[in-house]
């Protein structure tokens, strides 16, 4: 602070201390000059200690002052006003009531008090100062308003309705003073003081509507529908825009058991361009849980989506919970165009891409999955997922190189989640296959197997690729068994695990499970009918071999040598 500011502070101190007659103790006590003039600079620098927020230095000042002037009315009640900015209430209430002894009439050391006496829940005794402050500072209607909140606080009721009749007297009739009043009348269970409050507010203030709707709010808790119905139609009289009436219009012929009448007025709520679309949103998502198992209801879900649509065709909200509904009911063609139309509208919602993909996941359709995970990313570079989606669809497109950047790419970025790690290295281990390399894929799929021991699709994938090669030939028939015991059905499995005893020379071993393979499925998948042939030419018997080598090649593409099989009636490898 500089010394111009400084000292205008002080000039300001000293005028408020002359102007609210803080020095007028009740019984004075001799100083020297000096001694005044020592008090006082304590006095500024402690009210400069306060207004910083120094509490400390500033209590230690006024304390010094009450030292030497035992009768300084003003340091005691700015020490109270240090400790209770500090809401130390125990300490603020012993100096203000010393400051009060002293001076009794000052308006500020009564106001002090009673917001001490308040924060330390003494309402009680705040209302006898409220009051007090009210009867002898009249002009002043804060202090009603204040004597009002202590009476309610202390729970006398009839006594802060007479206060709020005072400030009405004094101001008119308002709609805080009569809601207020219209509360405590309830809480009295004084239905009809209630009704007066309100009706006093639609008198004074015939064309808001909000009050008839308050009204009418009370005549339903109260079961009379019938009043409440008339307010109703008054409120469309004044305002035939108002969306929220048809809302409560509908719920009173709800309660009545209208159901037609109150699927109606519903319809008319949701065809408003007024209603603001959360409230339409809301009774939506009722609508989510109670349409799973009832035709009707979904059908009235729908109809209101797309009156809600025709009314709020701008607002992608209305898209995203239409694109909800149809994802639950299994839609998810018609969920991804809604989706789309979302993000369109507002591309700034991560939930909603996500979806999106999730959706084009299901779908298969990669391409789309491609183009939109490239999109996202570009708008959410630092969410794992998207990485994900976009590396395993140009993985299904062929696109490897693309597939291993991005799928590093989104590596870099997940934190804590094995669970999405596993699937990054599982793809990682994909794709490196793919371009054939093979140390890279199996150093991924080690990667998975440590997280996810029991990973069935890359413990059968692994062990395949090892058959393959003909290497580590015990480790894959290890990892090739523990798949088909975690999924004893799988064709594939049961396909890899004959197939790495084929390479091991257990023929007839690898006829049991090939065999299995074939009665799981495997029959119309000309790699595991082929294998079976090779089996069986191994085994001795090169007229079954031919024949699935045959009905291998009807099936669809088998191995680079199954036309040289059939051709030449032998096995290559």
């Amino acid at each position: 602070m500089n010394l111009k500011k400084y000292f205008l502070l002080i000039i300001i101190i000293i005028l408020l201390i002359s102007s609210c007659k803080i020095f007028t103790p009740e019984k004075s006590v001799k100083l020297t000059e000096d001694l005044k003039l020592d008090n006082t600079a304590l006095f500024i620098d402690g009210c400069k200690e306060k207004i910083i927020g120094n509490y400390e230095k500033a209590s230690s000042n006024f304390l010094s002052c009450i030292k030497t002037d035992p009768s300084n009315s003003a340091a005691f009640y700015e020490l109270a006003d240090v400790y209770n900015m500090q809401k130390k209430n125990k300490e603020a209430l012993i100096f203000i009531e010393k400051a009060i002894k002293i001076d009794p009439v000052n308006e500020w050391y009564q106001k002090l008090y009673a917001e001490i006496l308040t924060a330390s829940n003494k309402f009680k005794e705040a209302v006898t100062v409220y009051e007090k402050l009210a009867k002898n500072h009249a002009d002043n209607i804060e202090y009603y308003y204040d004597w009002a909140m202590a009476c309610l606080y202390s729970e006398k009721y009839s006594d802060a309705i007479e206060v709020y009749n005072i400030i009405e007297q004094k101001t008119g009739i308002s709609e805080d003073i009569s809601l207020q009043k219209e509360k405590i009348y309830i809480n009295l269970n004084n239905f009809n003081k209630a009704v007066d409050e309100l009706l006093k507010l639609i008198t004074e203030f015939p064309s808001e509507t909000k009050y008839y709707s308050y009204l009418a709010d009370l005549y339903m808790a109260k079961n009379k529908t019938n009043e409440a119905y008339e307010l109703y139609q008054k409120i469309l009289k004044i305002d035939p825009d108002d969306g929220n009436v048809h809302l409560s219009l509908a719920e009173l012929y709800r309660i009545k058991g209208e159901k037609e009448k109150s699927f109606s007025e519903l319809k008319l709520a949701f065809s408003n361009i007024n209603l603001d679309i959360d409230t339409k949103i809301k009774i939506l998502l009722s609508y989510y849980t109670l349409t799973e198992n009832s035709n009707l209801l979904k059908e009235q879900a729908y109809t209101l989506i797309n009156l809600m649509i025709s009314a709020n065709y701008s607002d992608a909200k209305a898209y995203s919970i239409y694109g909800d509904f149809l994802y639950r009911d299994k839609k998810l063609k018609e969920a991804k165009d809604q989706y789309l139309k979302v993000i369109s509208l507002d591309s700034s919602r991560y939930v909603i891409w996500e979806q999106l993909l999730f959706i084009e996941a299901d779908l298969n359709d990669n391409k789309a999955l491609e183009n939109e995970s490239k999109r996202a990313i570009s708008l959410f570079p630092e969410q794992a997922t998207l990485y994900l989606f976009n590396g395993a669809a140009n993985y299904v497109l062929k696109n490897y190189t693309d597939a291993i950047s991005s799928l590093n790419t989104g590596i870099s970025l997940v934190v804590y989640n094995d669970d999405l790690l596993k699937r990054f290295y599982t793809y990682l281990g994909d794709s490196y296959h793919a371009i054939k390399n093979t140390k890279d894929a199996f150093i991924n799929y080690e990667k998975v197997i440590k997280i996810d021991p029991e990973n069935d699709y890359v413990l059968n994938n692994y062990s395949y690729y090892l058959s393959l090669l003909g290497v580590d030939l015990d480790k894959a028939e290890k990892m090739s068994k523990k798949a088909v015991d975690i999924n004893p059905t799988n064709s594939n499995y049961l396909d890899t695990y004959g197939w790495i005893l084929y390479k091991e020379e257990k023929y007839s071993d690898a006829q049991i499970f090939i065999e299995k393979a074939i009665k799981n499925g495997g029959d119309s998948n000309s790699v595991i009918v082929e294998h079976l042939g090779d089996i069986l030419f191994k085994l001795g018997q090169p007229a079954k071999a031919l024949e699935n080598w045959i009905k291998a090649k009807e099936i669809g593409t088998g191995s680079d040598f199954l036309e040289k099989k059939i051709n030449d009636k032998t096995l290559y490898e």
